[in-house]
């Protein structure tokens, strides 16, 4: 009996160790969504350039769509802003920015700042909604197929590399479904 409470803790760390070591090769940015092929979930939310206009889920229909979950005191997001700056010179898919967890004045005047790539705004100032989407923390992206379902998430910035290999054929895919 005493050999196995001996052993006990040797057994214990060798299986913590496993399990650390097989989530150190997982890719953060790759996690599970239950959301993905699911529809887009509801939201009206105050527009961030005018509060008495209003973003809707409604307007993630009909076509290719990417919503950009983004804010102000986010790092990350201004390393992947210029991305979404060349993005809107060069496709005819909207995004739509969710400005999460922000002032409305300091993300206007980052947006001033930086440039401002987004087709609509909308402020989601208490973060109910990024909830309801499964925001983990800002930057995530998610492509919105032409009849309003979540096709893709990425959390995370994306990079040059990123967007080329992963996020781009994405969306140039579900632009030649029928519908689209």
């Amino acid at each position: 009996m005493s050999r196995w409470l001996l052993l006990a803790p040797v057994f214990v760390v060798g299986l913590l160790i496993v399990v650390f070591a097989v989530g150190l090769r997982l890719d953060p940015s790759r996690v599970p969504s239950p959301l993905i092929d699911q529809p887009a979930p509801a939201f009206s939310l105050p527009s961030l350039r005018s509060a008495d206009q209003l973003v809707t889920s409604e307007q993630l229909r009909g076509q290719v769509t990417i919503v950009n979950v983004f804010a102000s005191w986010c790092v990350p997001c201004r390393l992947e802003h210029p991305l979404w700056m060349e993005w809107a010179e060069s496709s005819d898919v909207p995004v739509i920015g969710l400005n999460y967890k922000d002032a409305p004045r300091d993300a206007l005047s980052w947006l001033a700042r930086h440039g401002d790539p987004y087709a609509a705004i909308a402020s989601d100032r208490t973060g109910d909604v990024g909830i309801d989407w499964g925001v983990y923390g800002v930057p995530e992206t998610f492509v919105i197929d032409a009849t309003g379902r979540i096709r893709h998430k990425h959390i995370g910035p994306l990079d040059p590399t990123s967007m080329a290999r992963e996020f781009r054929p994405i969306v140039e895919q579900l632009q030649q479904e029928p519908g689209s």
